[in-house]
């Protein structure tokens, strides 16, 4: 299966028992709820999927897993999140074998790479692998940017198709575009600025709040590629103050109380991550709850 770079993809939660073991069952009802609304792909073992506290096995046992749900419907993608690049090129290696379709691909972790570095580093995936790439150039989070400068010379690679687009800078969508046209896509990773990457030329979104709000989020997709703008605008304004839970240093937690509240999710994550407690919970279940009391009617947006 070749990947549409479009549409929404999310990057889902990873579940977990009270017993700290993956919870496959609920997984399984967070990805059919996902395949109902109409996501256009998935991606495993991002920041919300808690991947650095997963194991080897884990990561390749919800590979396969979801790999047996979706049953050739989408994509399954999987993140690579390595420190070293001998790790990365055999984590890239597993996911091909597990049946995974695609990698999202974050810098060298910890090691803080220069230019020359993280161009070398991606390249040996990419050369290492037939897997198309989505690189993730998230510079606020993990501190390094790819420079068009570095996409220039990373595009010799012809399975780097694309890139998850989290610079927080608006007109980097339409540089990109200005520059690469379409041998590069886009699909924009923040959740507050979504709808006007989209608007500016992004292909898709890699999206965190789906996880819990997947119709809604597959709405604004849909509305804005068929010009419903108003339409799709009117649903994220009343989505962006849940959109802003994704922003916070405690996204996986505010995302899966966001899950139980819509029945799809469990509230365990993996310490060093804890539920949330006191003033902050009471806050982010507010939002959650005001969210839920004005949840807008959607329009009939498969059929579009």
């Amino acid at each position: 299966m070749a990947i549409e770079w479009k549409g929404v993809m999310p990057a889902v939660t990873t579940k977990f028992t009270t017993n700290d073991q993956l919870d496959l069952k609920m997984f399984e009802v967070n990805i059919n709820a996902q395949l109902d609304a109409g996501v256009h792909g998935i991606v495993l073992g991002g920041t919300l999927g808690e991947a650095s506290t997963l194991s080897d096995d884990e990561k390749r046992e919800l590979t396969r897993t979801t790999v047996k749900i979706v049953d050739n419907k989408v994509p399954v993608l999987i993140n690579i999140a390595e420190q070293t690049t001998k790790a990365a090129v055999l984590a890239a290696q597993k996911a091909e074998e597990d049946g995974a379709k695609g990698l999202m691909m974050l810098p060298p972790m910890r090691y803080k790479a220069d230019g020359r570095e993280t161009v070398e580093y991606f390249k040996a995936v990419a050369n290492n692998t037939s897997l198309p790439i989505m690189m993730y150039n998230n510079p606020v989070d993990y501190g390094i940017e790819v420079t068009l400068e570095m996409f220039d010379e990373l595009l010799k690679c012809q399975n780097i198709e694309a890139v998850k687009e989290s610079t927080r800078d608006i007109s980097n969508v339409t540089r990109i575009k200005n520059q690469f046209g379409d041998r590069l896509k886009i699909m924009t990773g923040v959740d507050t600025l979504a709808l006007e990457s989209l608007l500016m030329g992004a292909d898709g979104w890699i999206a965190g709040l789906v996880c819990a709000f997947p119709k809604e989020t597959v709405a604004i997709y849909e509305l804005q590629k068929a010009g419903r703008i108003q339409e799709a605008l009117e649903i994220y304004r009343w989505f962006l103050p849940l959109l802003e839970l994704d922003i916070n240093s405690k996204l996986v937690q505010n995302i899966k109380l966001a899950e139980v509240a819509t029945g799809i999710g469990t509230e365990n994550v993996r310490a060093p991550r804890l539920p949330l407690i006191g003033e902050e919970r009471k806050r982010v279940l507010a939002i959650i709850e005001k969210g839920l009391k004005n949840r807008p009617t959607l329009p009939n947006y498969k059929n579009l």
